[in-house]
């Protein structure tokens, strides 16, 4: 800054010797003029090199030694204020839908099919007909049959008649009697052979396929429809032999449907105590209440088994746990007479799910713990959130 005075100084005076001569000669020449301007111009100009070094010098200096005043002020940070809540932990298996009633229907005896009585989506009850064989020479003795009962009844109720006024003797009345209980027995034997000509439903339910085709022949053992019960389905899943201790009948489960996009809380209505010797699993099935209309058989779904729950539990965030020389820790936010500063909390941590872990010991409800911004903190830092 000297440097700038000294050539302010040697200015002044090239222009109060300008001033003196002009004075005592009269007006200076443009000669004179412009080695004036140009000597002042010089000068100018080597003022701002001087300026724009000593610029330059206190920018560098200012940069070397920073600017605190965010570091004056805290780090910043985001908090969350420790509560309780319900926790649960869930073991994940992948399962199917399963028809308890899913029946193939067949003949109970060989025969041609001469009718089909449903279509399929059908709804239809058990006992209900579903086709008919061919049965005619049955048919033919069952009506031989039904000629012979009448006869035997009608001698029967003349010769009990008799009996009871004491006329004739009791052997033509126990000779009638015989007489008509074995025809009634042998028309119940060709009613029943007659029966098993019909394909009848065993269940309520809807037919889902109709394999017999009029004109062929339908044989016992060989599927002619299928029929299924949709209102008594059951989800079921394999679970690892490890949980059979802490999942029963009655536990909690979440069933998922892919699929559908669909979610059902529900509970295990089954619980297997037998362990599968080569999965080393055991099957939980839980029942679908309601409108089943939405689920087919084999569909998949997704259940979510309760081992673990906790009705009042300090759950937090599993990514803020972190792991030091003293075991897992978390870092809380308090106030002291420098602010708000950082402090690290030794936890002791529960089981983790689905990205929320719990805390058995080292926090207390109304904890401030610091949710974002931890990983560039320490123990004792000053913080603003």
């Amino acid at each position: 800054m000297q440097t700038i005075s000294t050539q302010m100084k040697k200015l002044s005076v090239l222009i109060l010797a300008a001033t003196v001569l002009a004075a005592c000669g009269g007006e200076p020449t443009k000669a004179e003029q412009l080695t004036a301007k140009k000597e002042e111009l010089a000068a100018l100009k080597k003022d701002y090199a001087t300026l724009a070094s000593e610029i330059k010098k206190v920018e560098n200096e200012i940069a070397a030694i920073g600017d605190t005043t965010e570091e004056e002020k805290g780090k910043m940070v985001a908090l969350d204020t420790v509560n309780t809540s319900s926790f649960r932990h869930y073991v994940e298996v992948q399962g199917a839908v399963d028809a308890e009633e899913n029946v193939a229907v067949s003949p109970q005896m060989p025969g041609l099919v001469v009718r089909i009585n449903v279509k399929v989506g059908e709804v239809v009850s058990k006992g209900q007909v579903l086709a008919e064989m061919n049965n005619g020479a049955v048919s033919q003795q069952i009506e031989g049959v039904k000629a012979q009962v009448e006869l035997a009844r009608t001698a029967y109720q003349k010769q009990k008649t008799l009996w009871d006024q004491k006329i004739g003797s009791e052997m033509q009345y126990l000779q009638a009697k015989t007489q008509k209980e074995s025809a009634e027995k042998s028309l119940a034997a060709l009613m029943e052979q007659g029966d098993m000509s019909k394909i009848v439903s065993p269940i309520n339910g809807v037919v889902d396929a109709v394999i017999a085709k009029v004109g062929q022949g339908a044989a016992p053992g060989y599927p002619a429809f299928q029929v299924v019960n949709l209102s008594n389905l059951t989800v079921k899943g394999k679970v690892p032999e490890k949980y059979a201790s802490k999942i029963k009948k009655g536990t909690e489960v979440v069933l998922y449907f892919p699929d559908l996009k669909k979610e059902v809380k529900a509970t295990a209505s089954y619980s297997a105590t037998v362990i599968d010797p080569m999965s080393r699993t055991f099957t939980v099935e839980v029942k679908l209440e309601g409108d089943n209309k939405d689920y087919n058989p084999n569909m998949i779904a997704l259940l979510k088994v309760v081992d673990y729950k906790k009705d009042s539990a300090i759950v937090v965030p599993t990514d803020i746990v972190q792991q030091g020389e003293s075991g897992s820790f978390i870092y809380v936010a308090q106030k002291d007479k420098l602010g708000t500063v950082v402090k690290k909390k030794v936890v002791e941590v529960g089981v983790s799910y689905n990205g929320s872990t719990e805390i058995l010991k080292g926090l207390a409800v109304g904890d401030a713990i610091i949710t974002k911004g931890y990983q560039n903190v320490n123990d004792g830092d000053i913080i603003q959130y």
